[in-house]
């Protein structure tokens, strides 16, 4: 079974609270090396049959729409997991 899996994260100019206390908490356990956290989201659309162009066509519109805000987020990924896309040979 085919997953569509979108990501979603804060618009890069936006402050990343949540981002910046799991940024703090690491140099806090020594991990200096780690210089910026940003937090977001994954959505994972199960699929029964194939995912075609026009089925991906549907779900970025819903990313756009639905999925994120889009004065403070942006839609980063839009892409298929797992088999069953269309044309796909394994």
């Amino acid at each position: 079974m085919p997953t569509i899996v979108v990501e979603v994260m804060p618009k890069a100019e936006l402050l990343d609270p949540a981002g910046k206390a799991v940024a703090g908490a690491l140099h806090r356990l020594g991990h200096v090396a780690i210089s910026d956290v940003r937090i977001g989201k994954r959505f994972e659309l199960h699929v029964d049959g194939e995912v075609d162009a026009a089925l991906l066509a549907t779900v970025e519109q819903l990313a756009a729409d639905m999925l994120s805000n889009g004065v403070i987020e942006d839609v980063i990924s839009v892409h298929v997991s797992g088999a069953g896309v269309a044309g796909e040979t394994r």
